[in-house]
């Protein structure tokens, strides 16, 4: 694996980020695939999901997965059908491997994940470097369904096999300075060719990078996962180890992490840096809270009808776990705050 040290979270420059002329929205993609007069014509609740007229179709890819130990945690059961395992594997927005929703699927087969490392520092009592074995052998790891919510208006169920990332956070120990958790995800354009140039990669400055309050960190919904549907993860589902985050949009969701850093301050994020009218640091799933250019009211199960179905579901607050993480937000105007 040839990986290539970046510049550190803090020193994202604004000269860095895309201009808006470059890259304003998801959709240019569209307009530079020569989609945009179909776009046009579409009505606004379907324009969200048109990314899905990539890779419906398209040839079977191979992938090599390997079964894991784990217990299932019942009390994180969703009581809706799960996404098909064929869906979930190919319709991924995995921009390091393409912009297609078949891209990653086609471009990741060849991405290795052995050896790999995953670094915990910052403000921590204990850094931690661990390599995939020691990480798995180190935690218990379950199955919980959660539902995933796209920000471009498609969902799915899927059963994910990791552990909690609180979990993993308290044996590193946090400093009293904690107040925000960052990730990145591996920087390699020889394995991830999206990384090669923003063009390529959708307008992303990479490495790609997110970012958690220290509370949404430690809330026990936040889940590390190294496998779903029983196996490992498929490398375009963010082998070897990925975030989940699912009361908030996907891209939040940050795949192949490479290192999690503890800080004191409000690190950068991808998307956010990009287009942050468009993209905020929270990304919660809020039906009221439109995208400016489609409504997230409803949203399209994958699996459940095709691209131009009228089938939809009412998008939920909080994508159903307002129970579990509307405290986190006490006092914060949500509409501002997206």
């Amino acid at each position: 694996m040839h990986f290539k040290k970046r510049p550190s979270w803090d020193t994202l420059k604004s000269s860095d980020i895309t201009p808006e002329s470059v890259f304003n929205d998801r959709r240019n993609i569209i307009k530079a695939l020569g989609l945009g007069a179909v776009g046009a014509s579409i009505p606004g609740q379907v324009q969200a999901g048109i990314f899905d007229l990539f890779g419906e179709n398209k040839p079977s890819v191979p992938f090599i997965t390997s079964p894991l130990a784990f217990t299932v945690n019942t009390g994180f059961e969703v009581n809706e059908a799960k996404t098909p395992f064929e869906k979930v594997t190919r319709h991924n927005n995995f921009y390091e491997f393409g912009t297609d929703k078949s891209d990653p699927a086609e471009n990741a087969q060849d991405f290795k994940v052995d050896p790999w490392t995953l670094v915990i520092d910052g403000e921590v009592d204990h850094p931690i470097t661990l390599g995939l074995d020691d990480l798995t052998k180190m935690m218990a790891l379950e199955e919980r369904t959660y539902r995933l919510r796209c920000v471009e208006a498609w969902s799915m169920v899927i059963p994910w096999v990791g552990f909690p990332l609180a979990s993993l956070l308290k044996k590193a120990g946090l400093t009293s300075k904690a107040k925000y958790v960052a990730f990145e995800t591996l920087f390699d354009p020889e394995q991830m060719p999206g990384q090669k140039s923003r063009l390529m990669g959708g307008g992303i400055h990479y490495p790609y990078v997110e970012g958690l309050t220290i509370a949404e960190a430690m809330n026990d919904l936040s889940f590390l996962a190294v496998g779903l549907y029983g196996k490992s993860l498929p490398p375009q589902n963010g082998a070897p180890i990925r975030l989940v985050v699912p009361w908030k949009y996907g891209f939040k969701s940050i795949k192949s992490l490479v290192r999690i850093r503890v800080m004191d301050k409000r690190p950068p994020t991808s998307w956010n840096q990009l287009a942050p009218q468009e993209y905020g640091f929270y990304a919660n799933v809020n039906p009221d809270v439109d995208h400016p250019r489609w409504s997230q009211a409803s949203e399209r199960r994958i699996g459940e009808g095709g691209l131009f179905s009228a089938k939809r579901i009412k998008t939920q607050p909080f994508n159903g776990y307002e129970e579990q993480v509307s405290g986190l937000y006490q006092g914060l105007n949500l509409t501002k705050n997206f």
